[in-house]
């Protein structure tokens, strides 16, 4: 009996209360979640870390989940169990997610079924836990909110991170001129080796110069931004005429000219995946799901953390020195 009742409990992260990164605590005797209607049990092998659950955690974002909670959407692994009505997926497969019910920070997550997606052999679980948010949010940032075109040219400012090199491979993908910045020598390179024609160190004083010189006369159509209230200023200066700025990252407010936007008829567009409709999501799902057969997807997997590392993971996801890849928790 002892054994049976200890089966159906896991290891999950729990937040009681927001906070900083030590308010994420490591419980070992939470209830295994159970599947409903239109939903599926997975075995969690890897968990994506995303800036924005940094955010949510502290309570200063838009969303706050009801606590207690636990956080993580990007999540790679074997369903496990599946709900009512769920004909797309049995025990066994092999999946990833945009999303979860119960939390990604876990042994096993509940997801919605439209939320869950095959994944390819072509993938390991922890690449798997690297597509989600940051290949969904590269592709609608590029596509439904910028309406890049092939032969434009996007800056993808901050390109070394989970959301960069998506970006980065999405985009030379599909026909653009893609440049890239990174704060570290292995970082440029790394943007190189994943689709941009051009990297430059955003930690040199005279890099905006460099990016100016490049470009010549024209500037660049979309710059794809993950810290604007550094670099938005600077950002309009680098615009061609209709340019667009795609705001993916903010930690903070920021000063600018708008007259800035007026000389060049530039846009600034705030880009949210969780406002997408299933339509887009659908539309993303394809493209990705596509990219990842043609073998041009291939998420770069920086920092591993096991489970009982996650405050760890909170405070380098916001402090690192660069990133390298995409951060995942491995349960």
């Amino acid at each position: 009996i002892a054994m049976a009742a200890t089966r159906n409990v896991m290891r999950a992260v729990r937040v009681f209360e927001f906070g900083g990164p030590e308010v994420l605590k490591l419980q070992s005797d939470v209830l295994i979640p159970h599947p409903k209607e239109n939903q599926v049990l997975i075995k969690v092998h890897a968990c994506g870390v995303n800036p924005v659950e940094t955010y949510i955690r502290s309570g200063n974002y838009a969303r706050k989940p009801a606590v207690p909670y636990t956080p993580g959407s990007d999540v790679a692994g074997v369903i496990e169990g599946v709900g009512e009505h769920v004909t797309a997926f049995k025990k066994g497969d092999r999946v990833f997610t945009i999303g979860t019910i119960s939390g990604g920070y876990a042994d096993y997550a509940v997801a919605a079924a439209n939320r869950v997606f095959p994944l390819s052999d072509k993938l390991d679980f922890r690449q798997g836990a690297a597509i989600g948010i940051p290949y969904f949010t590269a592709y609608r940032a590029l596509f439904q909110k910028g309406h890049a075109k092939a032969g434009e040219s996007v800056l993808v400012h901050g390109a070394s991170g989970g959301v960069g090199i998506a970006t980065c491979q999405i985009a030379r993908a599909c026909g653009l001129k893609v440049l890239g910045t990174a704060g570290t020598e292995e970082g440029m390179n790394m943007v190189l080796r994943n689709g941009a024609h051009q990297a430059f160190n955003h930690r040199e004083t005279n890099y905006v110069d460099k990016i100016k010189e490049y470009t010549g006369m024209e500037g660049v159509d979309i710059i794809i931004e993950m810290l604007s209230n550094i670099n938005l200023a600077t950002d309009l200066q680098l615009l061609s005429y209709a340019g667009r700025v795609m705001v993916v990252g903010c930690r903070g407010p920021v000063e600018i000219n708008p007259r800035d936007t007026m000389s060049k008829e530039s846009s600034i567009i705030g880009v949210s995946l969780f406002l997408a409709t299933e339509e887009e999501r659908h539309e993303c799902a394809t493209a990705l799901l596509d990219g990842i057969e043609a073998g041009w997807l291939k998420p770069v997997v920086g920092s591993e953390y096991p489970l009982d590392k996650v405050v760890k993971a909170h405070e380098d996801i916001i402090h690192s020195s660069g990133a390298r890849g995409k951060m995942v928790l491995l349960p």
